[in-house]
């Protein structure tokens, strides 16, 4: 089962090695990894999709709060979310196909982001499957290069009160190097 861990961790040098590197000893293929900065300029955000069963999931997460620059850990697998992926896919297209390929862009809710003399780029934003669709509509057309960014996700709605107490408290702590906390 394809599991999404939210994972926010501090914005210094070597955090996305170690992280990346757990997974690695744990003998994990990471599906998918997407990184970058949150509303806190010292604090940075991982969506990491592994595919896992139950029990490896709750390891995963456990090993991953030993790290030291990770302050929380979420897997929202199972909870009501936005996920996204983003893609950029060069299509060849000959002056008749031109048309062809701009509509199955436009039916997919795609957009041309650079037309060449025998070649369209499109940009699209969705869940995967929706890219993936796309993508296999596209291949008669000869692709010829396609680039993805990986999943990004939230949970829908607020934030539950006790997730962003904990991030909050979490950040602050990190925010503030003069400060111990014992548990």
């Amino acid at each position: 089962m394809l599991n999404t861990f939210m994972v926010y961790v501090e914005n210094k040098p070597g955090v996305l090695t170690r992280v990346a590197s757990l997974f690695r000893r744990r003998a994990f293929n990471i599906d998918s990894l997407t990184v970058g900065r949150t509303e806190k300029p010292d604090v940075s955000r991982m969506t990491i999709t592994v595919d896992a069963d139950f029990d490896q999931a709750r390891r995963i997460e456990a090993n991953l709060y030993k790290l030291v620059n990770v302050l929380l850990v979420e897997n929202i697998t199972n909870q009501p979310g936005i996920i996204r992926d983003l893609a950029m896919i060069r299509v060849a297209a000959t002056h008749e196909d031109r048309s062809h390929v701009m509509e199955l862009a436009n039916v997919f809710r795609g957009r041309v982001v650079d037309v060449a003399p025998e070649s369209l780029t499109i940009e699209i934003t969705g869940a995967e499957d929706k890219i993936d669709g796309l993508l296999e509509l596209l291949r008669p057309y000869g692709v010829l290069e396609m680039v993805r960014t990986g999943i990004v996700a939230m949970r829908r709605g607020s934030k539950s009160s006790d997730a962003a107490g904990t991030t909050e408290n979490t950040m602050k702590g990190a925010a503030n190097d003069d400060v111990s906390y014992s548990v």
